[in-house]
């Protein structure tokens, strides 16, 4: 059995691309996506009919221009989730536009939005989770969003708060960033290489995960962003692991015998104190851990950046 079958023993697996191909070659579990992995897909002459889908519905739905982009690039987004929802058994991330990161009632509203476009299509809403960013007005958005059963997908989460808070707020899924914490670690170091087991993206989703587990939170845990397949291999165990293709090929070609890393059995045993951050708490937490912070506020540039890209390709085409 290779290391792809063996780790889907363990954990559950996502797909990290918009990339259809690829969903349909390794079966994930769910599927993930966002601006920058839609923006690389739709400029594949293939995916072509879901823009002009998307396109011809915005124009005869909305009334001027800026209000027309805006949907369109809403319904491309719950196109390409229509289609993905084709091939996975399970669910579809779908994601808020980063630049309302810090507005709790316009994440509200866009979530509603998706949802009602999904469900127009005749989704079960059981089958989207919305992506947002685990800034505290986020996580107030999805606190509200799950009490109505849209489940979320907290993501650009760095910190044990921001995990903690999410699991208080009654969040769906999160999804911790392994590789960027490592990214940030490795700069700050000025090291090329730090070992797998000693990785502090591997460390940070091992202590959140053994956080959960201690203290019955039912918030599920997803690793992201992986730089490399050993990152991977020591979170075999973990609820979800989200993995882009080429990582999910290095797998499915290696022989390497792996066993669970994160358990149940481990996380009762752990060290972990409870804690129930208040906004006061959060804010400073947050702001005392220097790499955290540093990647939440770039994350959330990126991903507005990515979806500044998507815009611009879409009004090109209106």
């Amino acid at each position: 059995m290779n290391t792809l079958a063996q780790l889907k023993q363990f954990t559950k697996v996502v797909a990290d691309t918009g990339d259809f191909e690829s969903m349909r070659q390794f079966k994930p579990v769910d599927a993930t996506t966002n601006p920058s992995l839609i923006y690389a897909s739709a400029n594949n002459p293939q995916y072509a009919p879901l823009m002009d889908e998307a396109i011809s519905f915005a124009t005869k739905s909305a009334r001027n221009k800026q209000e027309i982009l805006e949907l369109c690039l809403d319904k491309l987004a719950v196109n390409f989730g229509l289609e993905i929802l084709k091939i996975v058994p399970g669910r579809v991330s779908t994601e808020v536009d980063a630049r309302l990161s810090f507005a709790t009632q316009a994440t509200i509203d866009k979530a509603r939005h998706l949802i009602a476009l999904y469900e127009s299509a005749g989704i079960d809403r059981k089958r989207i989770l919305i992506k947002v960013a685990a800034t505290w007005e986020g996580i107030r958005a999805a606190e509200i969003l799950e009490k109505e059963g849209i489940h979320c997908n907290l993501t650009l989460l760095f910190s044990k708060v921001q995990a903690i808070a999410c699991a208080e707020a009654g969040v769906q899924l999160i999804s911790p960033f392994v590789g960027r914490i490592l990214d940030w670690h490795k700069a700050n170091r000025k090291v090329d290489h730090i070992p797998a087991t000693e990785d502090p993206g591997v460390l940070s989703v091992t202590e959140i995960y053994n956080y959960y587990k201690k203290f019955g939170f039912k918030t599920e845990v997803m690793g992201a962003s992986f730089r490399n397949t050993d990152e991977i291999i020591e979170l075999a165990g973990c609820d979800l692991l989200t993995i882009s293709p080429k990582l999910l090929a290095e797998l499915e070609s290696k022989q390497i015998t792996i066993k669970p890393r994160l358990t149940k059995e481990n996380a009762m045993v752990s060290a972990e104190e409870k804690i129930s951050p208040d906004e006061q708490q959060f804010r400073w937490l947050l702001n005392e851990d220097a790499m955290a912070t540093e990647k939440l506020a770039e994350g959330i540039r990126n991903f507005a950046a990515d979806l500044l890209k998507l815009e611009k390709l879409v009004a090109g085409k209106l």
